[in-house]
């Protein structure tokens, strides 16, 4: 009682002084970037891009990491006015700060679900601080959902948002594809949206928007398609899952789940199952809830069969994956308001008066318990950033440049690992992975896991080619557990206050 109330007075602040929340958020989340220690997925692509020798060389590293090509083109643009990666958080934290500003000032919802969703996991934490491409999804999902009226004088806008969150990412393109389905969907089925458009319309706009549509998805999976010599999760070797599998059925199914309450249920077949069976309900309750606006259902309905037909196909994900069911729960939610109950499944799929009633009853306390576990969840996530690094890449980085290392010959691995301290210490290092100089890594055929001992007589042969003089700074992401009588190895110093365990890091030098 006392937290509802606290949430309804905060709300009710904010609700006189709408800008409130949201200058509250950027200050928050600018604290929120400085404090944040970058890992490999944020500093990859910024390698990437750093050390693309040319456009076409840029293009083909691109194919190898399973993303379209938006992200990257923004971070080349962005080193043309600062070669830091501090300017790709900035970036990144404008991205959300002006999704949440059109989700504040042209959703539906009201300003206690609004405050609720803004200073949750997936706003405040995962595509707020994390410099990833996924926050282009909260983005181009809520500018589509608030220009949406527009498609009754022309679909440039929601086809031109549509081909900018196809080329954002993978699950982007998913999601694009569902909202690509649902205003074919609509323009087929309703008439009187077809009749309003024909009569403001151009006569080029239906033709010219169908073809940016299409070239975007075109464009998307073109990109996205790996190369025939990657491997990993972008690659061959892990590819289709096309076998009936009950555990990764269900697994798929939890995703929901994770998304909305960010529950992941452990791999027992019992925990599965119940947690399986709250999706389905959570589903089934929304479901009916659209069941009177059609175009509305279709959109949940395609939007979520799509992003489990690749979830249980190809890749279980992680938060910043699943997380954009939530984003199609929402957008349904918000398209939701611009679409009377309609006549059209009327005695053929549409639900008794009764259930329709009770699920809208429930909605109401389903929504608020998603929202709660959300804000939970973002504040927890933001605060743990401020207090226990990320990565330990950042203060390992300071380290080295405080110490006058930076000039050492670096040997690093697993080089996989290593991008970040290749970004912050903007150098390449000596992989092992490859016997060669680098900063990014790709899956890609060539590149080789490697044991210590192996590590270590590479060095060795470094020093036995003449390729380093007399030393050699060593850096692992694991404790070295060897030795090698032909060499000197001395401890640095160890950095293991990360939250990404395969980030924490150990220094050592190496002598003749």
């Amino acid at each position: 009682m006392l937290a509802k109330t606290a949430i309804n007075r905060i709300s009710t602040l904010f609700s006189l002084y709408p800008w409130l929340s949201v200058v509250i958020f950027s200050i928050l989340g600018l604290i929120g970037i400085l404090n944040h220690a970058m890992w490999r997925d944020e500093l990859n692509p910024w390698l990437i891009v750093r050390d693309s020798e040319s456009f076409t060389d840029l293009i083909a590293n691109i194919k190898y990491e399973g993303h379209p090509v938006l992200w990257y083109f923004s971070l080349a643009f962005l080193r043309r006015i600062a070669d830091n990666p501090l300017i790709m958080q900035l970036f990144h934290l404008s991205i959300t700060i002006t999704a949440v500003l059109i989700f504040y000032l042209y959703s539906p919802f009201k300003n206690k679900h609004k405050l609720l969703f803004i200073f949750g996991y997936f706003p405040f934490y995962e595509y707020f601080l994390i410099s990833r491409n996924y926050a282009f999804s909260l983005l181009f999902i809520f500018a589509f959902c608030a220009v949406f009226p527009s498609r009754k004088k022309t679909y440039l806008y929601l086809s031109s948002l549509i081909g900018l969150l196809a080329n954002s990412s993978a699950y982007g393109l998913l999601v694009s594809l569902a909202l690509s389905l649902t205003l074919l969907f609509e323009f087929c089925f309703d008439s009187e949206q077809r009749r309003k458009y024909f009569e403001t319309s151009k006569k080029y706009d239906l033709i010219l928007s169908f073809l940016i549509v299409i070239f975007s998805l075109i464009l998307s999976v073109y990109i996205i398609t790996p190369p025939a010599n990657s491997y990993l999760h972008g690659g061959l070797n892990n590819g289709w899952s096309t076998n009936l599998d009950i555990f990764n059925l269900l697994k798929s199914i939890n995703r929901l789940l994770a998304s909305y309450l960010l529950i992941i249920p452990k791999k027992r077949l019992l925990d599965l199952s119940i947690c399986a069976c709250i999706s389905i309900l959570i589903f089934t309750l929304y479901l009916i809830k659209f069941s009177k606006k059609p175009v509305v259902l279709f959109m949940y309905a395609v939007g979520n069969f799509i992003l489990l037909a690749f979830t249980y196909l190809r890749f279980a994900g992680h938060h910043r994956h699943f997380g954009h069911f939530y984003l199609v729960f929402i957008a349904a939610l918000w398209l939701e308001s611009y679409f009377q109950n309609s006549l059209v499944l009327e005695n053929k799929l549409s639900p008794t008066p009764r259930l329709f009633n009770l699920a809208q009853k429930w909605h109401y306390i389903v929504f608020t318990l998603i929202l709660s576990a959300q804000l939970f969840g973002g504040v927890y996530g933001f605060a743990r950033n401020l207090v226990i690094p990320f990565s330990a890449s950042r203060e390992t980085a300071h380290y080295i440049q405080q110490n006058q290392l930076n000039d050492e010959f670096i040997v690093a691995s697993r080089d996989v690992n290593m991008a970040a301290l290749s970004g912050y210490l903007n150098r390449q290092l000596y992989y092992p992975e490859r016997q060669m100089m680098g900063s990014f890594t790709l899956f890609k055929q060539g590149r080789q896991d490697v044991d210590q001992p192996e590590i270590l007589r590479q060095i060795h042969a470094l020093f036995q080619s003449q390729a380093v003089e007399s030393r050699i700074l060593l850096i692992l992401n694991k404790e070295l557990n060897i030795n090698q009588d032909d060499l000197n190895i001395f401890p640095i110093k160890s950095f293991k206050r990360a939250w990404v365990d395969s980030e924490r890091f150990y220094l050592y030098r190496v002598d003749k």
